[in-house]
């Protein structure tokens, strides 16, 4: 067991990321400080559980090759009883939302210096939340968009209808009426004109559901 300069026992850390670089980098961050002990790295949530349990502490990529959900990954973690950290490259911020919904800690880029991560992974470690820009942004939508204040079963009517989903769809889904749905969405519709971001349209509706992070970014295909 490794020993903090207090004499209380290092907190365990685990990092589940598949970039060797990355974990390579965290490991580097990490071993000057005695009460923060990097344990165990693993390339999904799945492998880093096999290997151990006994963790303060999970640091967590979002995006992983597994195409893993970082919502059902979070509930995995946290079911064993290891809080998590987000350590993110990604400005994706559905992701972050998805994670958040689950209950992590904070979120910190990869792309912070070297104190702001030790810190980060120090409080989240002792069980407190690390609050960033990132991670009040993603929960909050864009600051630079006006809040439309929709509720929790609006937001739900409008994640399943802007996905794709006809109104008769998303009712059965939502166990509502159809005509219920379609109020909701009349509903919908006036706040955002309210806020000063019309959606008259299912792809209007699409894209302010995007910008608010209730779904996620299309990926560019890359070009070969």
């Amino acid at each position: 067991m490794t020993w903090g300069e207090d004499g209380a026992p290092a907190r365990r850390i685990g990092l589940v990321e598949d970039h060797e670089s990355v974990a390579i980098g965290l490991a580097a961050m990490l071993a000057p400080e005695p009460d923060l002990d990097l344990v165990h790295t693993a390339g999904t949530v799945g492998e880093l559980l096999s290997a151990t349990a006994e963790l303060d502490l999970a640091v967590l990529d979002l995006r992983l090759a597994d195409g893993s959900v970082p919502e059902d990954n979070v509930r995995a973690l946290r079911g064993r009883g290891i809080e998590v950290l987000v350590f993110t490259g990604a400005d994706n911020a559905f992701l972050v939302r998805s994670a958040a919904r689950a209950g992590v800690l904070g979120v910190v880029r990869k792309s912070e210096d070297v104190p702001t991560v030790v810190a980060a992974v120090r409080r989240a470690a002792s069980g407190e939340q690390v609050v960033t820009t990132d991670w009040a942004a993603a929960i909050d939508g864009d600051p630079q968009l006006s809040d439309v204040g929709l509720s929790p079963r609006q937001e739900e009517v409008l994640m399943l209808y802007a996905s794709g989903e006809k109104a008769s769809r998303v009712a059965r889904l939502a166990g509502l009426s159809e005509q219920t749905v379609n109020d909701y969405l009349g509903r919908i519709r006036q706040k955002y004109a309210d806020a000063g971001r019309p959606a008259p349209t299912k792809t209007d509706l699409y894209k302010r559901a995007v910008e608010d992070g209730w779904l996620p970014m299309p990926e560019r295909n890359s070009r070969a």
